[in-house]
């Protein structure tokens, strides 16, 4: 039997099956809320209703946009160079990379990562829809902006022995060290990787 009214006891579960909130994140979120002004907890209800009815994916890149847009705002600002595709994992390392404004291409959005241990083949990402997008002609270069990981690297591959056909220049990210941080912190495989890909001076 229970201590907690079943109410919240159900949204304590149910915080628990958000990624990074564990147990005791999940009650102490929940006992907020619960002495929260009413707005607060009403507004969160009618965001979370909105993330589901109002949202759609751009029929173009597949990032996530206002529902009843066909096309996300960045696929159809002109000032954008379609010619350039970066090929990243997910929404958020569009917002990580639109934050630098150092990129003014396009992207293409595949929702994951190749991982034969869960299960993730090509046919569930967003592959084939970026080989037709290459197939119009327009895109000249394709960077592949997967995550430094197994998974992303494995991603990258198949990609470039998909692409392989196409007249396209394609390139990686650079890896490697981080602004101000110091070389005795490094894991190896960092290190090896800043090696490789270093630079001319």
């Amino acid at each position: 039997m229970s201590l907690l009214p079943e109410p919240l006891e159900k949204l304590i579960l149910a915080l628990e099956r958000l990624p990074g909130i564990g147990p005791k994140t999940a009650s102490r979120l929940a006992f907020f809320l619960l002495r929260a002004p009413v707005e607060m907890s009403g507004d969160l209800a009618d965001a979370l209703g909105d993330i589901k009815t109002a949202t759609a994916l751009c029929q173009e890149c597949f990032n996530i946009t206002a529902a009843g847009r066909e096309k996300c705002e960045i696929c159809s600002n002109p000032q954008r160079d379609g010619s350039i595709l970066c090929v990243v994992e997910d929404p958020l390392d569009v917002l990580a990379l639109e934050r630098t404004a150092g990129f003014g291409g396009r992207y293409h959005v595949l929702h994951g990562a190749l991982s034969p241990i869960e299960g993730i083949g090509p046919d569930d990402l967003k592959i084939t829809e970026l080989v037709e997008r290459v197939k119009g002609g327009t895109v000249k270069e394709i960077i592949m902006a997967t995550n430094p990981s197994m998974e992303g690297d494995a991603t990258a591959l198949y990609l470039r022995q998909r692409l392989e056909g196409f007249n396209l220049h394609m390139t990686r990210l650079a890896r490697g060290l981080p602004v101000g941080g110091d070389l005795e912190y490094a894991d190896q495989s960092t290190l090896l990787r800043a090696l490789s890909g270093r630079q001319e001076l």
